[in-house]
């Protein structure tokens, strides 16, 4: 593992649109579950911070969500003003092919992804092979 600043990177408007997912990654979610939750949502519903019409409900403080088709996921703390303040994600994973044969110039870190949400230090997340 190469010495990396996560906090400069992943407080980036940038990320993760400046990392590289596919399908058979997880993504693991590690917050305080007294305070914050992932729901997984549509598109709409993202853009929208508001999870009318979640896809998947995650409230264990550690959990761990595979990255099963090529697309995008849309990910928000549904606790109320959460999302609005920034803590959503929204993740672009590729079919494994597709990534390898392209993108073979990337290394072992685009594979294994921490982030730490600025504003309490409770979010991380790891992007597992």
């Amino acid at each position: 593992m190469v010495n990396v600043n996560y906090e400069a990177w992943a407080t980036s408007k940038t990320f993760p649109s400046s990392k590289t997912f596919q399908v058979g990654d997880s993504l693991v979610f590690e917050y305080n579950n007294v305070f914050h939750d992932v729901i997984e949502v549509t598109h709409n519903d993202f853009e929208l911070c508001q999870p009318s019409k979640p896809l998947a409900i995650n409230q264990t403080g550690s959990d761990r969500i595979s990255l099963t088709k090529p697309g995008y996921q849309n990910f928000i703390c549904g606790v109320l003003g959460h999302c609005k303040i920034g803590q959503k994600l929204q993740i672009l994973s590729f079919r494994s092919q597709w990534v390898m044969s392209r993108l073979q110039f990337l290394d072992r870190f685009d594979r294994l992804v921490h982030l730490r949400h600025l504003l309490h230090q409770l979010v991380m997340v790891h992007c597992i092979r």
